[in-house]
C-alpha cells in the first residue's frame, strides 16, 4: 500500500529535504507540496492524502488553523506536526488542533518516515 503524503512548510530548504527523504521510500508518495497554510487546506482538498506533514508556523493563518481546516475538509486525513517549535503551548495548541502526532524538526529520517507510515495505516 502506497502512503499518499503533502508537506507543507515555508522554507523551501525543508519542503525539498522531506520531499527528498519520503520520495525515497518505496511505499511513500509525496503527492502535492504547499509553501503555506491556505494552499496546505487546497491542497488536501484536492489531493485527500493519507498524511500531512504541517509545520506550526507558516504564513496565511499558521499550522492550527490549517490543520482544522484540512480535517474539516479531508476528514480521513492524519496530521503530522514538524515544527522547530517544541514548547508545551505550541505542541497543546496542535493537539487541539486536531494533529494525530507532533515531531520536532532536527529528529533522524529514520523516525519522520517512521511517523509518517504509522500515520498512514488506516
Amino acid at each position: 500500500m502506497i502512503v499518499r503524503v503533502l508537506i507543507a512548510d515555508d522554507d523551501p530548504l525543508i519542503r525539498d529535504v522531506l520531499r527528498d527523504v519520503l520520495d525515497d521510500e518505496p511505499d511513500l508518495e509525496v503527492v502535492a507540496v504547499a509553501s503555506d497554510a491556505r494552499e496546505a487546506v487546497e491542497l488536501a482538498e484536492r489531493h485527500s492524502p493519507a498524511v500531512v506533514v504541517l509545520d506550526v508556523r507558516m504564513p496565511h493563518g499558521g499550522g492550527s488553523r490549517a490543520a482544522s481546516e484540512i480535517l474539516h475538509r479531508a476528514p480521513r486525513t492524519r496530521i503530522l506536526a514538524f515544527s522547530a517549535y517544541t514548547d508545551v503551548g505550541a505542541v497543546d495548541e496542535m493537539r487541539r488542533a486536531g494533529v494525530a502526532d507532533y515531531l520536532a524538526k532536527g529528529v533522524p529520517n529514520a523516525e519522520l518516515v517512521a511517523a509518517v507510515r504509522r500515520l498512514g495505516v488506516r
